[in-house]
């Protein structure tokens, strides 16, 4: 039964990842007609990407509190109806005000996806297919970056109005609630499912869900640490890569559909292929953590090569590195979090992933803000922008090393 449905619940989770990135990049899609009709400032725009991050740091705390009280299909059907109504408010907003609160909405909103996601991942997945099913996910995030453009662009040139696009990316969570709530999760769990079902040996684990508890632990302060330095260059993909190709190569919303296909395309190839390696690693005998720091290392690696990309002239070459690069961050995500997975029991699992998650998002109300003040001094220069978050993984995984208890994770047959 477990075989036969788990990978119906990752194919949920992948919808449900996509709708939440679609909804959230939109802005960034329509950033430059958005700049035209508003005349935003570069600080702005990035006051507008702060209120996003800030209420997503906020929401995942509480977000994971939440799911782990109720439980995950309910947790997360409560989540995505309420992103969905923060997306379609987008298109009431007719300032930087009314966008500001707009984000904050759907930031606090959007911040049940992944506590949600990675509770169901450990329901229904034994740790060693963990960072290949959390990849498969979380690539849904690349399936938003392959739509939206081309969604968006053809609600644009059939309605001759942004505000229709907010209401047609939004409009989709609905359509995914009823999968979700038709679906028997409850019941099909307790007829086969669960990586659950097998114990699994946590690093420095609680069994209990309060938040001091699990901020006494090291383990839980190496995932804080890790996704506050790394987190926040996702959102530079995210929110600034559209604006920085539209900007470097004057494209129009239509054409920054191929650039933007292109990079995430590859970049969902970067999530498979990361979540994958681990589990080949632990089946050939690595154990656990050792297994996810050898991946994250060459994530780590490759992660550097953002410093060249103010040097680069064509887009071809600027296409091949962000693939590159995106594809890196998909693959160190995929293994991070399924390594909070491995780390921490199910009773406290979105609670930690809520807390980690709110690190994250926090480090990137500081860089966004960072971004948008460094952007607007230096007249639109990217260089010192992308050399910070370049050298954000090697840190983040010296600092993950250290804390992080050497263990192996055993798995009893």
């Amino acid at each position: 039964m477990k075989n036969r449905y788990r990978w119906l619940v990752v194919g949920l989770l992948f919808l449900a990842t996509g709708i939440n990135y679609m909804d959230r990049s939109a802005l960034g899609i329509l950033a430059h007609t958005l700049d035209l009709e508003f005349k935003w400032s570069e600080e702005s725009y990035g006051n507008i990407v702060l209120a996003f991050t800030l209420a997503y740091g906020i929401g995942y705390i509480v977000a994971g509190r939440i799911v782990d009280w109720i439980g995950t299909k309910a947790g997360y059907a409560i989540f995505v109806f309420l992103w969905t109504l923060a997306a379609i408010s987008h298109s009431v907003a007719g300032s930087v005000i009314g966008f500001f609160f707009a984000r904050l909405c759907l930031g606090f909103a959007e911040s049940g996806n992944f506590p949600a996601a990675i509770r169901a991942i450990s329901e229904w997945f034994e740790p060693e297919e963990r960072a290949l099913a959390t990849g498969i996910f979380n690539s849904g995030s690349n399936l938003a970056a392959l739509a939206a453009p081309g969604f968006i662009a053809f609600i644009l040139y059939r309605y001759h109005s942004w505000r229709y696009a907010f209401w047609g990316v939004g409009a989709l969570g609905f359509v995914w609630l009823l999968l979700w709530l038709a679906f028997p999760y409850q019941r099909l769990l307790r007829l086969g499912g669960g990586g659950t079902s097998r114990s699994v040996a946590i690093v420095e684990a609680s069994t209990s869900a309060r938040w001091s508890d699990l901020l006494k632990l090291r383990v839980m302060w190496a995932f804080i640490l890790v996704k506050a330095m790394t987190d926040p260059v996702w959102w530079l993909y995210l929110f600034w890569l559209p604006k920085f190709l539209q900007q470097r190569f004057q494209l129009s919303v239509a054409e920054i559909g191929v650039p933007l296909a292109v990079i995430y395309c590859v970049s969902s190839l970067g999530a498979l292929v990361g979540g994958w390696s681990a589990g080949y690693l632990i089946r050939r005998g690595w154990d656990v953590l050792s297994a996810r720091k050898a991946i994250l290392a060459v994530c780590a690696a490759c992660a550097l090569l953002l410093m060249l990309a103010t040097r680069l002239q064509t887009l071809t070459e600027i296409v091949a590195l962000f693939s590159v690069l995106t594809a890196a961050h998909q693959a160190w995500a995929a293994n991070l979090f399924a390594a909070n997975a491995d780390c921490f029991p199910a009773a406290t699992l979105s609670s930690s992933v809520g807390i980690a998650g709110a690190a994250g998002a926090f480090g990137g109300v500081v860089f966004q803000k960072f971004t948008g003040w460094m952007l607007q001094a230096s007249h639109g220069d990217y260089t010192v922008v992308f050399l910070v978050a370049g050298m954000a993984y090697a840190v983040a995984l010296l600092v993950f090393h250290i804390l992080t208890v050497k263990k192996a994770v055993e798995y009893p047959a």
